[in-house]
């Protein structure tokens, strides 16, 4: 086996270029993703170019997508499958840098708050209806007011004009330091006449986009198919066809590799990425996620009233668990404990040691709450979606039980799972991971700690949502960072979470497959791959 391994610390805080609220150049700068790909990953040989797309790649994926619609998509794994047909009108270039895409160029108001994107004019939709400004309008329009799990991304604009067929004006309410990030991470186009011919319904049992790939075919449990679509503005993609299988077990991915029948299986564990040596057809691939795994406290719903929404409570359970230990154990230490929500790769990181193992402080702090003898709780978890996430779970309830606090643990399937979290029902702690592809926490923060309004919160303080408006609002990227710094401490004073760890990922790689370069937050782009027959 031909075998990569990254450095296992996590990354280094990336370059982020800051968007400045003037007369913009043609493409103005923005925060930069942390997207350090693989330095060795398959990329490093690349096949000579075919004549047209040819061969199949199948990529197999931990988890059941919930949907193909993006605004809809509830987890990584769901949303990067999606985006392999769909373009926004910025995205993120290989070094994390935004660039055009949909939009050829675009100017920013002095005051931040008005965009102009000048839109391609040589674009076409998989059915063939043109992509232009009428496209735009109503792509927000449905997004924004359509009450999907991430139509607050769309929400950031209050309003898309159309100023001729291939020039929108975009403003918002105030300077938004992270729209154009957003709209590159959340902002797929999609067909206005197609959707009003189909309907939401049929939209989503059939999505188009202007994508690199064309949808074909979605076997629920088994199998989504796509194939090139040879009109792609960028040039025809390399690959003829893409199959993406969903297979939670990891070890079921790991035979799945070994024999061939999957190019690329995803969210391995360095033990099994260890089963693989000797494998002359397989390259496994190892980076640290821009990820945060964390143990939830709902203070919105099934958490009211209990003993969590005293803080004493939630420090002592942060200091309760042994984070280090489970590392070591389950992970063979290819993690990093977290101090917090905001990665150790992303703009405004403190550095502040976790908060460390001290059972018997634990214990002090939930007598002087009242709980000298601890407490009942339900927690979930899901089952299947994360490397060794499942075992994380069993020993955080573990820990928790030894100072006394007795959890009742549900692990249940990853779909079950997020439908109930969007619905606010999971129990008063349930442990779940949160990515960002913008080089920055906001997305997590928000989206986590947003209260009612965002789909998979379950905490609010008015303290962390003052400090998150200003964020948003903050331009200037050394002020922006120190305000990420007041919001760590505010959170490690206070916290929403048990914080966990930052994972360092593994995949296995079939050796013909060519391109290939994973990104820190598990997206990537499949235009440029190919695969030696």
């Amino acid at each position: 086996m031909k075998r990569t391994t990254l450095l296992l610390s996590l990354l280094l805080a990336a370059s982020l270029l800051v968007l400045v609220a003037c007369a913009a150049p043609a493409a103005p700068a923005a925060p930069a993703a942390p997207a350090e790909a693989p330095t060795e990953a398959p990329a490093a040989t690349e096949a000579p170019a075919p004549a047209g797309p040819s061969g199949t790649l199948v990529r197999a994926i931990s988890t059941f997508p919930n949907s193909l619609d993006v605004p809809q998509t509830a987890e990584r794994q769901a949303s990067t499958t999606a985006w392999q047909m769909f373009d926004s009108l910025v995205w993120f270039d290989d070094d994390g840098t935004i660039v055009p895409s949909l939009a050829e160029s675009w100017e920013v108001s002095e005051d931040g708050t008005e965009y102009i994107f000048h839109l391609r004019k040589d674009v076409k939709f998989h059915n063939g209806e043109p992509f232009n400004a009428d496209s735009v309008v109503f792509s927000w329009q449905r997004a924004a007011q359509g009450n999907f799990e991430y139509s607050t991304h769309w929400q950031r604009a209050d309003s898309v004009e159309k100023i001729d067929d291939y020039t929108v004006r975009i403003t918002t309410p105030e300077p938004d330091a992270l729209f154009l990030s957003i709209m590159a991470d959340n902002w797929a186009m999609i067909p206005p006449g197609y959707f009003n011919e189909v309907g939401q319904e049929g939209f989503e049992a059939h999505p188009v986009g202007t994508g690199a790939f064309k949808f074909v075919e979605w076997v629920k449990g088994d199998h989504i198919t796509m194939e090139a679509n040879p009109d792609y503005w960028r040039g025809a993609p390399k690959l003829e066809k893409v199959i993406f299988r969903p297979i939670p077990e990891s070890a079921t991915r790991v035979a799945a590799v070994q024999t061939g029948e999957v190019d690329i299986a995803t969210r391995l564990s360095a033990e099994e990425a260890a089963t693989l040596e000797g494998l002359e057809h397989v390259q496994v691939i190892s980076y640290p996620l821009t990820r945060i795994f964390y143990v939830a406290f709902n203070n919105l719903t099934t958490g009211v009233g209990q003993p969590t929404e005293d803080k004493r409570v939630r420090i002592a359970m942060n200091l309760a668990v042994d984070m280090d230990a489970i590392i070591d154990a389950i992970f063979d230490g290819h993690a990093k404990a977290a101090n917090g929500m905001v990665a150790s790769g992303e703009l405004g990181y403190d550095g502040a040691p976790p908060f460390g193992y001290d059972p018997e402080r634990a214990k002090e702090l939930l007598a002087e709450a009242g709980y000298p003898d601890g407490f009942d709780m339900g927690m979930a978890c899901p089952a299947g979606a994360y490397t060794h996430f499942e075992e994380v779970c069993e020993a955080i309830a573990g820990y928790l039980g030894d100072v006394g606090i007795n959890i009742d643990l549900q692990i249940m399937e990853s779909g079950q799972y997020w439908d109930l979290e969007a619905q606010k029902q999971l129990p008063p702690l349930f442990g779940d991971s949160w990515s960002s592809a913008v080089g920055e926490a906001y997305p997590r923060l928000i989206g986590s700690l947003g209260g009612m309004d965002f789909t998979y919160s379950a905490w609010y303080d008015e303290n962390i949502a003052a400090m998150l408006e200003k964020i948003k609002v903050t331009v200037d990227q050394q002020k922006r960072a120190e305000l990420y710094r007041e919001l760590q401490a505010y959170m490690r004073e206070d916290p929403p979470f048990i914080y966990l760890y930052e994972p360092v990922t593994f995949e296995a790689v079939n050796t013909r497959v060519k391109g290939y370069r994973p990104r820190s937050a598990e997206t990537y782009f499949l235009f440029n791959v190919s695969v030696e027959e």
